[in-house]
């Protein structure tokens, strides 16, 4: 990508965003992710290329440790078990149910595998909260289901990979399936990342007393941030989650015995710098990445697909909710379809879809496009379906 390319990608963002400011419920993702389709067909943009490697090793992490460490740790004690359990078995229910009518419904279009069917399932299974958090928080007088979604992204983004790559050696053939192995890889790679996370969040949380230049501060957050992700990935254990542990235990240090302390205040200076920098681009180049996925014969299959995760979903989310003793008490029916509604998928669907592009597996063109414009077309209508959702809801 070109310098001049970068700085106009940048300048388009910085106008969106600006509009949001004024306007408070405008769906900066999806309109960003249009622009980024338009640029796709004028010639200054041609041969923006955007990577897994890029998408998964250079964004993601600053984006999962910027939701980490501004995430209220307050919200999320106090919804615990509804993003825990949404975040872990929900998902896998998800992606197991999902999966399975994708592939009953998949014979009325295209023939389609059962492992095919999951794969798509567990791509469309991680939720991403810039897209509608900001405006549920706006939209309602409870935070509470804002934080919900918020809190469950943070986690089933690393579940979800967990769940993908998997389900990825299955359909390459190199591993078989095994409950058993399945749940003790799972442990592992969830367990492991969080605790190392947990460790260098805390340690960090301390190193900061040794130094009072906010600057250095600032280069500490950054080593960990990207520094934490890439060594849990050479372990074998969850970035993902290893991030979210680090920058929620930093979050929660930094309150607890920081707080005469200037260290947030010269952390939130810099990152509330780099986040819209970074959803600028991510989101304007999946738009234009999208483009070269989109294929009108498959749109009807897809918006099936889109369709049957929304209930799929609302049905794991009503279940729980209003089955779990715990979680009854605090969510009603109303704000269980809110959080259903709520999760729209985003970068780490992507994400997804960019690793199984690049794995060299064949017969993943049905996969890639039907995949691609669900997610599309969850970011479109559920970004800028949920405030008037909400209104009605709450009215």
């Amino acid at each position: 990508m070109e310098p001049a390319q970068v700085v106009i990608l940048l300048l388009i963002g910085y106008i969106i965003f600006t509009i949001d400011k004024r306007t408070q419920v405008f769906p900066r993702p999806p309109v960003l992710a249009g622009v980024g389709m338009i640029l796709y067909f004028i010639p200054f943009f041609e041969g923006i290329e955007l990577s897994e490697v890029t998408l998964y090793e250079v964004i993601l992490p600053a984006l999962l440790f910027i939701s980490a460490y501004k995430f209220s740790v307050g919200a999320l004690k106090a919804n615990s078990w509804s993003i825990v359990l949404l975040s872990t078995a929900g998902l896998m229910l998800t992606v197991l149910g999902l999966g399975g009518v994708i592939y009953l419904t998949a014979s009325l279009f295209v023939t389609l595998s059962f492992t095919e069917a999951l794969l798509i399932a567990a791509i469309l299974t991680p939720t991403d909260p810039v897209s509608v958090t900001s405006i549920l928080h706006k939209s309602l007088d409870n935070e509470m289901v804002g934080d919900v979604v918020e809190g469950e992204s943070l986690i089933n983004d690393g579940t979800s990979y967990v769940i993908f790559a998997t389900l990825l050696s299955i359909h390459q053939g190199s591993e078989s399936f095994s409950f058993l192995s399945f749940m003790g890889e799972f442990l592992y790679v969830a367990i492991g990342g969080a605790f190392i996370g947990i460790v260098f969040g805390w340690l960090v949380s301390r190193a900061v007393h040794f130094t009072h230049h906010q600057e250095y501060q600032v280069m500490l957050s950054i080593v960990m941030a990207y520094g934490l992700f890439l060594l849990a990935e050479a372990f074998g254990i969850s970035g993902v989650l290893a991030t979210v542990a680090a920058g929620l235990m930093l979050s929660w240090e930094f309150n607890r015995i920081n707080k005469e302390d200037h260290y947030r205040e010269s952390l939130d200076h810099f990152w509330d710098v780099v986040e819209p920098t970074l959803l600028s681009l991510v989101f304007l180049l999946i738009g234009y990445t999208a483009v070269e996925h989109l294929k009108w014969e498959w749109f009807g299959f897809a918006a099936v697909v889109f369709v049957l995760s929304l209930i799929i979903r609302t049905v794991i989310v009503l279940l729980t909710s209003q089955s779990v003793p715990p979680i009854r008490k605090s969510i009603s029916w109303k704000e269980s379809l809110l959080i259903s509604f709520g999760g729209v998928k985003g970068t780490m669907s992507v994400v997804l879809l960019l690793i199984l592009e690049a794995s060299d597996t064949g017969g993943t063109e049905a996969v890639m496009t039907v995949a691609f414009i669900a997610v599309l077309l969850s970011l479109f209508i559920q970004s800028i379906g949920v405030h008037p959702l909400a209104k009605l809801l709450k009215s």
